[in-house]
């Protein structure tokens, strides 16, 4: 067997000692990879991120709006939902639609509390129609109803408004002209005449027992028929 001399023995152990060279391409691979890598999880963290300041602001957003909601309710439950006008002829208790006209509503029960209905008469009495108070003596709408009232049993019965509904003239609005109506008999065209704003829902024979006094041929009534005071409930 042939001997290795001692320099070739020290070359091949220098060859086998040298590391292997890495190629560009596994170079270009590897770095690739790794900004993939980090892209991937950057992308992934804004998202979430993003996500909870998302949840978090639609939260604050819902909070908000039903805090505003449940205000805005407060403040309605708190308005009085009930009206009873005093008369001489006996009480009548109103419903008042706080959702339909709240500004009507408002407006009335700010003068309920001016005591701006107290003493007020009876103007205008049209039997099977309406029945008018206000501080006006003149006839206005309630000479505009005439006709119809005395045709009532003429009307259609499939009518659209029911009697015992409190309503106030859409002409005249402004607080020294506020007036009262108070239908006895369903009206087609109420929307055209009125401002409805509340329900009779108890004393309607106080209201038919006003609707029979003896009026003139103005259909103003005889004997004077006042509100004598009007009182404010949240329930009946």
């Amino acid at each position: 067997m042939a001997r290795i001399k001692p320099q070739a023995l020290l070359q091949q152990s220098k060859k086998k000692k040298v590391p292997a060279r890495i190629s560009v391409t596994t170079i270009i691979l590897y770095s690739l990879i790794v900004v993939l890598t980090v892209f991937f999880l950057y992308a992934t963290y804004r998202h979430w991120s993003q996500r909870s300041r998302t949840q978090i602001e639609n939260r604050q957003s819902v909070f908000k709006g039903d805090t505003d909601s449940s205000l805005m309710d407060s403040k309605k439950s708190d308005l009085p939902g009930y009206a009873i006008l005093d008369t001489a002829k006996g009480s009548i208790t109103v419903e008042l639609f706080k959702d339909s006209y709240p500004e009507v509503v408002d407006q009335f029960l700010d003068l309920c509390h001016r005591g701006h209905f107290n003493g007020m008469l009876f103007r205008h009495v049209i039997k099977h129609y309406v029945i008018q108070a206000g501080d006006s003596d003149k006839l206005e709408a309630a000479e505009d109803w005439t006709l119809k009232g005395k045709h009532y049993s003429q009307l259609d019965t499939s009518l659209k408004h029911e009697a015992f509904m409190l309503g106030t003239s859409k002409k005249k609005r402004d607080n020294g002209a506020f007036e009262l109506f108070i239908t006895t008999a369903p009206i087609p065209d109420l929307n055209e005449k009125l401002i409805v704003f509340g329900k009779v829902v108890k004393g309607e024979d106080i209201v038919q027992e006003i609707e029979e006094v003896d009026t003139d041929e103005h259909y103003r009534p005889k004997s004077s028929i006042a509100i004598r005071s009007v009182t404010l409930k949240q329930s009946v």
